[in-house]
């Protein structure tokens, strides 16, 4: 599943805001792109891909939502049968993209009325990433300025850039 990316990266943040460990890569990541590649050697990943200077709030939710999309672009080109599901349109029309997400995984589509109900939990709820904690914190704003950067970083991934519709190969869809 994946979102528009200024979303990922606004939520991103937030989450760095409960998670000491994510909120450090953040603080050190603002001062050397070198840094952001030791921390994710240091978490088992080729840190190449993240060698980026996280030079405002938003960069590093970015980065990271080109890096796995870029992931799973490269598993479909190398044969892997999956697919993506948008955010946006799970939202939109939850039934209709349940039975289509149902009907991918070759589960019975009358299951799809259960899976609706279980968007009214919050699935982390009681726990320090549960939604009314990490609505506390305010969400960054995207300046012109800080679109112009993201979008060069974007596009060095691949990826579609911010303002574009972002759709990405072999989402599913229920048009």
């Amino acid at each position: 599943m994946y979102r528009d990316v200024v979303t990922v990266a606004k939520s991103f943040y937030r989450l760095t805001m409960v998670l000491p460990s994510l909120r450090l890569a953040l603080i050190l990541g603002h001062f050397s792109g070198h840094i952001t590649k030791v921390i994710a050697d240091s978490l088992g990943h080729d840190g190449s891909d993240f060698r980026l200077r996280l030079d405002n709030d938003l960069t590093g939710g970015v980065l990271l939502y080109a890096v796995t999309t870029g992931c799973y672009l490269d598993l479909r080109r190398r044969g892997f049968e999956i697919s993506a599901v948008r955010y946006e349109d799970l939202v939109a029309r939850p039934l209709d993209m349940c039975r289509v997400v149902l009907e991918f995984c070759q589960f019975p589509t009358s299951l799809a009325e259960l899976a609706v109900k279980a968007f009214d939990v919050d699935s982390q709820r009681n726990s320090i990433i549960a939604k009314s904690v990490l609505e506390r914190f305010r969400e960054p704003q995207l300046t012109p300025q800080m679109k112009t950067g993201l979008n060069e970083m974007l596009k060095q991934h691949g990826m579609p850039l911010i303002g574009e519709p972002g759709i990405i190969e072999g989402t599913l869809s229920c048009s």
